[in-house]
């Protein structure tokens, strides 16, 4: 299977009604699904445009998968990122994708 460009999608729900898809506001991390380096991207992104936003209704979807030999540690989502989400209204989605090979993901 390959694997669409997802890994974290940044979407505004504020004016859209229920069952409507939202407005993507912004996409980070392209091709990498390892959650560790995608938290530190969306950490840097809440930091300098994330903390702009008005209130409204946003969520930040992080596409990962599992990473090959993982024995344990992974990402950190700081209590400053999670202020930020809470002040803006955003909710985290953590969509875990099987694991691709690394040929077919950048293919």
């Amino acid at each position: 299977m390959k694997p669409e460009r997802m890994p974290i999608n940044i979407i505004d729900y504020t004016n859209s009604k229920d069952n409507e898809k939202g407005t993507r506001l912004d996409r980070l991390c392209d091709q990498e699904w390892e959650m560790p380096v995608q938290i530190k991207s969306l950490d840097a992104w809440l930091s300098n445009k994330g903390r702009k936003l008005p209130t409204g209704k946003y969520t930040a979807d992080v596409g990962f998968s599992p990473r090959e030999g993982a024995s344990g540690g992974g990402a950190i989502v700081t209590t400053e990122s999670m202020r930020i989400m809470v002040d803006i209204g955003m909710t985290l989605y953590l969509s875990e994708y099987p694991g691709f090979d690394k040929k077919e993901a950048e293919s």
